[in-house]
């Protein structure tokens, strides 16, 4: 029997954790069986015909909020053109219900942990006895009685990709927005077979690792081994980890100071900085303690910080928001995530709607359209905000020259202005080149907000040669070359973060 394992990543860069965990876990079936990864920007006939050229009998497909749309177009051709074929989905998208996503035609469907679930589906239809029911809940699995999948990164993966690794799964808190609250237990894999694997994987040349744990430093001593791990390395390397912004002591912040610049990027869940919107989605808060410990983390270490705040959640207006942004930015100029609040099947923000007016798009990503506090016309507004902001800020592209926008200390009332004013320039948010935007913005704030031309044009000529090589636009260019100073670490994949780096040593 001949086994496809596939799915649609979000970007080459990415690679599945999940589908390796399958292969990892297929025992004796594992021979027949060949992991295919494709991205969402790839045509779905294209990606089927490669599937079906491998003659399947079976074909397990990951299904995600980026590519859920894709996977339902695969799943509906694959059944067109070969009847015969076995189709099974897992992943969240597939798990929870309600689908608001074609899954109708799949074979079969595993909700929750396919790890040893799916490798007993193929076992069951290898031998005749296909199950009767469509869906299959599949139990918690014990994570340290199954392989680790990490040998099934390719040399490929290796020298092109992200390795994604987890050390533990589950979350221990119980924030509505989030499926992870869902696994209230969190289960650690051994620590050191789990070090074991990473120093494989650096033998085998890995200097980009991206931790999938939900909350990284909620297990402090097994934190710290991690970071000692790394620490020992010589650099450059990169590794990415997701934290609770009210959990450094003393023993994990002495580690932290101790990297070099672009080696440690720290993802920091905030969402909002409101102690009533936080109690209302069951989301513990401890402002004190998250602005002391960013405060530390912008003035005192080298990593690269990315925090997180979401539009739209229940009770929340857009001035609270803004005053969140406000306040974020006072706490630390690092990168600031702004994301728009979905509603994910499984989770429990449903218990809101009513109450409060929410109302989701159907199509995924199932972002809010509208509540009672802000209108459709004001989201949508608010998501263009968030996109410049991107491109803008968090880009790291305009990193003094875009703070010309806050002077006053109003960064949510002096972006939301010019966000709506480049909006009438561009009527996109989209394929926007750097050199006009640039020029978009310094004429905003030349013949807006009138900052003196010379030390503006200074100043953006700084921002736009952080990365060696740039060609500066004509209409900053002097007569003479500009030749950066900037000597940056050159790692792979984390241009982003140098750019905010040089910025953070300018300030500290």
């Amino acid at each position: 029997m001949k086994i496809i394992l596939a799915t649609f990543n979000a970007r080459y860069t990415h690679s599945s954790l999940g589908l390796r965990y399958l292969y990892a876990n297929m025992h004796e079936l594992q021979a027949n069986t060949q992991i295919l990864e494709f991205v969402i920007n790839t045509q779905v006939v294209d990606a089927v015909a490669s599937i079906m050229e491998c003659g399947p009998d079976v074909v397990g497909l990951g299904a995600y909020i980026w590519n859920a749309n894709e996977i339902s177009e695969a799943v509906t051709i694959i059944k067109q053109i070969s009847p015969q074929t076995i189709v099974v989905l897992g992943g969240p998208e597939a798990s929870y219900l309600p689908h608001r996503v074609d899954f109708s035609v799949a074979d079969f469907i595993i909700k929750g942990e396919g790890d040893i679930a799916f490798y007993e589906l193929c076992k069951s239809i290898q031998n005749g006895k296909k199950p009767s029911q469509k869906f299959i809940q599949a139990p918690l699995v014990d994570i340290n009685a199954i392989e680790l999948p990490y040998t099934y990164y390719s040399d490929h993966d290796v020298a092109h990709r992200y390795i994604y690794v987890e050390a533990s799964r589950g979350c221990p808190f119980t924030c509505e927005f989030c499926l992870s609250s869902l696994d209230k237990k969190v289960r650690n894999v051994d620590l050191q077979n789990f070090l074991n694997a990473l120093q494989n994987l650096w033998d085998r040349g890995v200097r980009n690792f991206k931790f999938i744990d939900r909350t990284f430093n909620q297990g402090i001593e097994r934190a710290n081994r991690l970071m000692d791990f790394f620490l020992a390395k010589e650099p450059p390397y990169f590794i990415h980890f997701e934290v609770i912004p009210d959990n450094f002591p003393a023993s994990l912040k002495e580690r932290i100071i101790q990297f070099p610049p672009a080696c440690l990027q720290l993802e920091v869940g905030v969402q909002t900085l409101h102690a009533s919107i936080a109690e209302n989605i069951n989301r513990k808060l401890n402002i004190p303690k998250i602005k002391d410990n960013l405060t530390f983390l912008q003035t005192q270490t080298n990593a690269h910080l990315h925090v997180d705040l979401i539009v739209g959640l229940p009770g929340e207006s857009l001035e609270q928001f803004g005053a969140n942004l406000d306040m974020l930015y006072a706490m630390c100029k690092s990168e600031i995530q702004i994301g728009i609040l979905k509603k994910l099947s499984g989770t429990t923000l449903n218990r809101h709607d009513t109450q409060e007016g929410m109302v989701y798009s159907h199509k995924p990503p199932y972002e809010i359209l509208q509540n009672n506090l802000i209108s459709f016309a004001q989201m949508q507004e608010i998501k263009r905000f968030a996109r410049f902001w991107d491109m803008l800020y968090n880009s790291g592209n305009f990193q003094k020259s875009v703070t010309y926008l806050f002077i006053d200390g109003k960064v949510y009332a002096g972006f939301l202005a010019f966000s709506n004013w480049l909006y009438t320039q561009t009527l996109s948010t989209w394929q926007i080149s750097l050199d006009r935007l640039a020029l978009l913005l310094f004429t905003y704030l030349d013949a807006v907000l009138h900052v003196a031309c010379e030390k503006l044009k200074a100043d953006m000529i700084e921002d736009l040669m952080v990365v060696r090589g740039r060609k500066l636009p004509n209409f900053l260019r002097y007569d003479e070359v500009f030749e950066s100073k900037n000597d940056a670490i050159k790692v792979k994949f984390n241009k982003r973060q140098q750019k905010h780096a040089h910025n953070k040593c300018s300030l500290v």
